[in-house]
């Protein structure tokens, strides 16, 4: 491949495995679970796409590296995000919007790196958007909308 060239695979969505999908760009997005793969993919493929959009956006716009995180954060919702943090890619250069889903508990945490630009307001600023989302009843549009809001919160490089 020349430089500056782009290639796309030619890929069916259905014979991906669950959780994945084809973003409209051509990338592979795949949802992580914990453990035991569920039987149905907790969200529809046009949610995961507009989720894995928005990251991208984000970290593109920031060069800040988006992750979110769903799953139980312990009794203390920021020591259990805190301890997500290391395991999302570039940690120390990362956002990381953190849910649990069974406490409701939403908390924004970022790598030492950028800690700087996403200071405790922005954070704020994105938990507020998450939410508003999540009380309506819509997780992922909560999720997008906290994201959307720190990046257009924080300091671009």
């Amino acid at each position: 491949m020349a430089s500056g060239e782009i290639v796309r695979a030619n890929i069916d969505p259905d014979t991906l495995p669950m959780g994945a999908t084809v973003t409209g760009s051509g990338r592979v997005s795949a949802a992580r679970f914990p453990g035991a793969a569920p039987g149905t993919p907790p969200f529809r493929r046009d949610e995961l796409v507009a989720l894995d959009d928005a990251l991208s956006d984000a970290t593109d716009r920031t060069g800040i590296r988006f992750s979110i995180y769903i799953g139980d954060l312990g009794p203390d919702a920021f020591a259990g995000a805190s301890a997500v943090l290391p395991s999302v890619p570039e940690p120390e250069h990362a956002a990381l919007i953190a849910v649990s889903p069974n406490t409701k508990d939403v908390v924004v945490i970022s790598g030492r790196e950028v800690a700087p630009r996403l200071n405790d307001r922005v954070a704020q600023l994105g938990v507020t958007a998450a939410i508003a989302g999540i009380r309506a009843g819509d997780l992922v549009d909560g999720l997008i909308s906290a994201v959307r809001v720190i990046a257009s919160a924080v300091t671009i490089r």
